[in-house]
């Protein structure tokens, strides 16, 4: 069988007793109902569907093709979120992908995801999400010329510092700022919304006349169109890598999908309409940020209130994808894939500061080499080989392993559809237009590979890293912690 048995013993990485007698660490289920909704909401809703827009409408061709493509992209992230629920409720660990290919694949498959999230996707992902907040947050200082990238990047570096300081103290801090931030976020694009069925009224709908002319037909071209659109929709999948911190699971992870999802979705498609009301479709190509265009044409004076609402639409996202990217680390490390001080929480807080510490420390190294952006396809690429990869297992243990106790149960079509898409999604624009970049991501995650046999599989450790971590444990008061044995 290739389903790894659950250690109900803990293993030296998953846990340790602070003393003799005393009670083990864990991370506290602090985030219910409202709070998991608002995490997948608003991680959902970052700079996508204020930057993204153009770029759908540019690959596609076609206003209503266009439309088609969000409308999907909701549907898939849909099913996909579905799927992950399935999975949530028979293996209710933090962790996301890496905990499912783990104890459905092994060990090897799950180090390479927790290698390339950990050192690269997450990092690059939360720097890109901090670069597009500084960008909007700096712009009303700099009226009429492009601001300087050096304020950029400190202001980017600033907004991950403050996330660092604010997830380390408290999560219950962590999901209020979420639910503020989100709360914040929906308002701004209900304004867009409500402008739009305003112009809409005014008979203001010259875009959407012979909408499919100049439609793209490429297999190509569709599959990059996808990507983003996905790039808007990504953050569906969040609520899985804390599975342990949600108040019943087995409840709260299939509703919050089912309340945040379509929410967003229903947003997405009529701001678009919104967005393409208000301007030809030329116009909207020839934007540099669709959401600001929009709002000087539409809003006049009260423009600046969109570039306000975009910044803190991005801080919001990029509080969510800290939030979760630093759980990554956490379980990988608790399973033995990463150094054992990146496992442990701080003895008073009860976050996994350490692991935080090492993603936003990845993060000010990623935002001062450089800008990201060809950051979307390349992310979107590696997410959805191992969104694949996932659902693949869940179809294994619903054909092998049927007997396993769950509590939600999806049709096995939907999982289907999800890993069709997915084998799609990677393999159409590697046939379509091979980049080099595509072979370096690949290279890259096969490199992998070096560090896996020595130091994971044989366990080659040098004496200093034990002497380091019990420095670094001294230093940042923490200690090793224990699963949940659901």
């Amino acid at each position: 069988s290739t389903m790894r048995k659950r250690k109900t013993t803990d293993s030296p990485h998953s846990s340790t007793d602070l003393s003799e007698g005393k009670e083990k660490l864990r991370l506290k289920q602090e985030v219910g109902l409202i709070s998991g909704a608002s995490l997948i909401a608003g991680t959902m809703i970052g700079s996508g569907i204020f930057m993204s827009p153009e770029w759908v409408l540019h690959h596609m061709g076609s206003p209503a093709s266009s439309l088609l493509i969000w409308a999907a992209c909701g549907l898939l992230a849909m099913f996909g979120a579905l799927s992950y629920a399935e999975l949530g409720t028979i293996i209710k660990e933090s962790g996301g992908e890496y905990i499912y290919i783990l104890r459905i694949f092994g060990s090897f498959p799950a180090f390479l995801f927790a290698y390339t999230s950990v050192i690269l996707v997450r990092p690059a992902g939360l720097a890109a999400v901090c670069l597009s907040f500084a960008e909007y947050a700096v712009a009303p200082f700099y009226p009429g010329c492009s601001s300087p990238q050096v304020v950029i990047k400190c202001t980017a570096a600033a907004c991950i510092l403050l996330l660092t300081v604010i997830n380390c103290l408290n999560v219950r801090l962590a999901m209020s700022i979420m639910n503020i931030f989100t709360a914040a976020k929906l308002l701004a694009l209900l304004v867009i919304v409500v402008g739009g069925v305003v112009l809409l009224a005014k008979g203001q709908t010259q875009s959407f006349q012979n909408a499919f002319q100049n439609t793209t037909a490429g297999i190509g071209a569709v599959g990059v169109a996808f990507y983003q659109g996905l790039w808007s929709y990504d953050g569906w999948n969040n609520l899985n890598y804390v599975t342990e911190e949600l108040k019943k699971p087995e409840v709260t992870l299939p509703r919050a999908v089912m309340i945040a999802i379509p929410l967003v979705t229903c947003l997405y498609l009529l701001v678009n309409v919104s967005y393409l009301a208000a301007m030809t479709p030329s116009e909207v190509l020839s934007s540099g940020a669709v959401a600001v265009t929009w709002g000087d044409k539409v809003l006049g004076s009260w423009a600046w209130l969109i570039s306000l609402s975009v910044a803190l639409s991005t801080f919001g996202s990029s509080n969510g994808t800290f939030f979760s990217g630093g759980r990554v680390c956490y379980i990988a490390a608790r399973e033995g894939h990463m150094p054992d001080i990146l496992s442990m929480a701080h003895v008073r807080c009860l976050t996994p500061s350490p692991a935080l510490l090492f993603t936003s420390a990845i993060s000010l190294i990623m935002i001062i080499s450089g800008s990201f952006t060809s950051i979307v396809n390349f992310f979107s690429f590696i997410a959805w080989f191992f969104y694949g990869m996932t659902i693949s297992g869940l179809l294994y243990l619903k054909i092998k392993k049927p007997e396993l106790p769950r509590s939600y149960k999806v049709p096995i079509i939907i999982p289907i559809i999800v890993l069709m898409a997915a084998v799609y999604l990677v393999l159409a624009p590697i046939i379509d237009q091979p980049q080099i970049e595509i072979l370096y991501i690949v290279l890259f995650i096969f490199s992998g590979v070096i560090l896996y046999f020595p130091l994971v599989r044989f366990k080659c450790h040098p004496r200093f890293l034990q002497r380091l971590t019990l420095h670094l444990q001294l230093f940042l008061e923490v200690a090793p912690t224990t699963r949940d044995a659901n």
